[in-house]
């Protein structure tokens, strides 16, 4: 399992607070080609996050986990959970 955490370093204050994670798991897929479940978690908090409520869900098929970087699962998982386009 993957996890992306989003935090916020405070300039002022130096605190640190998490405000979005996201959940990448390894489903199947071959030796180079990856298939994952995505989940991003509801809430805005350390504290809500570890309750781990799926806010939405998605999943990535086929994706070249040998020959591309880490940031491209993660763009593609985004996509798949609807963060690809900004709500109107």
């Amino acid at each position: 399992m993957i996890i992306v955490r989003v935090e916020l370093h405070s300039a002022i204050d130096g605190q640190v607070t998490e405000i979005a994670r996201m959940a990448i798991d390894n489903i199947g897929g071959t030796a180079t080609r990856g298939n994952y479940r995505i989940r991003t978690l509801r809430g805005r908090s350390a504290a809500s996050f570890t309750r781990f409520k799926v806010q939405r869900e998605g999943r990535v098929h086929g994706h070249a986990r040998l020959a591309l970087h880490v940031w491209w699962l993660v763009a593609k998982a985004l996509a798949a959970v609807g963060y690809s386009k900004e709500p109107r």
